[in-house]
This record gives structure tokens, C-alpha cells and sequence, in this order.
């Protein structure tokens, strides 16, 4: 069985509660972020709790919580839990309990759950992933918040057509990003990715960053009508890493198979986060 740590306690997996009267279970009104470890070393911890902070800075969610000390409990709550190969770990803080049930009052909780690694298929990887587009926009994109009716709406449109993920396009037919990815095209020697508008991920910037001497980088928006002049397209996350993307809506990605481009991406990622598990990087 799993621990976490809710609220200053940590407690088995079927102990971990908050109250009812949350107005992050009423109003959808919290912030979470997400990470995964490689070789039990959570990657860049640091920048995830800043994007936390950030998230709630968003939302004027008050955390009562420094980053060292969320930190400090991320760590150990890893340490708790040794059963685990790998870990996701998903922190929270909650909008706390609000006496109209919607005005918060600086007294959220904070939640960190480390789960075992989930494995996604291989075939993913190997094979490349449909993708569909959905007209649609995330509220306040730069907060990661726990409000996630959109994307699950996107998410069963996404199953429904045999899609592993769904892309937001804005109201200009711009391709913006995924429910849970950041959205990335090669075309030549040039690496395209939205600038802003977006959840800044963290996988995102450290691909930015491993690629930029061999990429000529542009931070723009991509029209939707300029996807069929792309080369290759993939997707980045923490749970996912580097996605292939063979498929969009009706559209077949070059031959329909991953890119020699976008396998050396996924060779690239591979080699980086083996040394980063092994404390030799980052």
C-alpha cells in the first residue's frame, strides 16, 4: 500500500481524505502539479514546485507552504514508500474550506501522492500515436489548476475517435497544446513549438534546451492549415516523455510512421534522463 501525505500526516492511501466542504471537491478551485522519478530521483523537483507556485500565483490561491519545505515532503514521501520502482508523484493544495462555499480563505490543504510508475505502451514509441484537434481553450492556460472539465471532454473525444490525446486549437485556428502535452513540429532543420497561450512544461523546456544547438528553434504559433507542410510531429510530458505523432485528425504525418528526427529525439531523452537518474546531469 501506498503513503501520502495530506494535510501534515502521513497516512496509507485509503486514510487520505480531505473535507467535503473543500472548494476544491465543490468548485474545482486547487492547483496540482505532476512528476515522475528516474532511478527514485524525482526530475527537476524544483522547477516543478516553481510551476506549482506559479499556478496558484494564477489562480490568487494562497499557499502556506515555502517550495523548501514542499520539497522536503515530496522527498519524503518517496522515501516511504520503497516498494516502488519508479514513482509518479502528483502534488496538490486545495482551495481549503470557504464558509459560502466559494470565496477562499488561505487555508488549503496540501496533498503529495507517490504511485508506482505507470508503463504506457510501447507501441506509442515504436509505432507513433493518433492525435485529433478540438476547438476548444483552457482557462487561465499558464495555471496547471484542478479544474480539468476541458480536457476531459477532450480526452473522451480523443478515445472515441482511437486518439491517444486531444490538441486545443483557439479561436484564431491556432494549435495551441494537448489536455496534458506540449505540441511540437519539425520541419527541416527548424523545431516549432507555441510560445505561449500554453502550460509551460517542463519536458517541454528541457527538450528546448537539449535541442537547441541542433535545431533552428522558433517559439511561434502554428496554424492549424500549416500542419500538412510539417515534416514530423510529437508531443512531450512527464508521464509520456516524447510521443511520436503519426496522426492528426484525418492528416497522415509524413509516411505515417515516427521520423528519423523524432527517434533521435526519443534517443536524445533516453541518454539525458539515464544520467539524470544517476545524478550526472541536472
Amino acid at each position: 500500500m501506498d503513503t501520502y501525505y495530506i494535510d501534515g500526516e502521513y497516512v496509507d492511501e485509503d486514510n487520505a481524505v480531505i473535507p467535503a466542504k473543500d472548494i476544491t471537491v465543490l468548485r474545482g478551485y486547487g492547483v496540482f502539479d505532476f512528476l515522475i522519478t528516474y532511478n527514485k530521483r524525482p526530475f527537476y523537483l524544483d522547477a516543478h514546485i516553481a510551476r506549482l507556485e506559479n499556478s496558484a500565483r494564477e489562480i490568487n490561491l494562497i499557499l502556506n507552504h515555502s517550495a523548501e519545505q514542499i520539497g522536503a515532503i515530496v522527498t519524503e514521501t518517496l522515501a516511504r514508500n520503497p516498494h516502488h520502482t519508479e514513482s509518479n508523484v502528483r502534488i496538490v493544495y486545495s482551495g481549503g474550506i470557504s464558509p459560502d462555499g466559494v470565496t477562499p480563505q488561505g487555508n488549503g490543504i496540501l496533498m503529495v501522492m507517490a504511485t508506482p510508475k505507470y508503463e504506457l505502451p510501447d507501441w506509442w514509441y515504436t509505432d507513433g500515436a493518433k492525435i485529433i484537434t478540438v476547438d476548444m481553450e483552457r482557462f487561465i492556460p499558464t495555471s496547471k489548476s484542478t479544474n480539468y472539465l476541458s480536457a476531459v471532454f477532450a480526452q473522451q473525444k480523443a478515445h472515441a475517435k482511437g486518439a491517444i490525446e486531444a490538441i486545443y486549437k483557439d479561436r484564431e485556428n491556432r494549435v495551441l497544446e494537448g489536455t496534458t502535452t506540449n505540441f511540437f513540429c519539425i520541419k527541416g532543420d527548424t523545431l516549432i513549438t507555441p510560445p505561449d497561450n500554453i502550460l509551460p512544461g517542463i519536458t517541454r523546456g528541457v527538450v528546448l534546451d537539449l535541442l537547441k544547438d541542433s535545431y533552428d528553434i522558433q517559439l511561434r504559433h502554428i496554424q492549424n492549415d500549416e500542419l500538412p507542410q510539417m515534416d514530423e510531429i510529437f508531443i512531450t510530458a512527464s508521464n509520456k516523455e516524447i510521443v511520436p505523432v503519426i496522426q492528426i485528425d484525418d492528416l497522415v504525418v509524413g509516411d505515417g510512421r515516427p521520423g528519423e528526427r523524432t527517434k533521435a529525439v526519443l534517443n536524445t531523452w533516453a541518454d539525458y534522463t539515464r544520467a539524470y537518474g544517476l545524478g550526472e546531469v541536472g
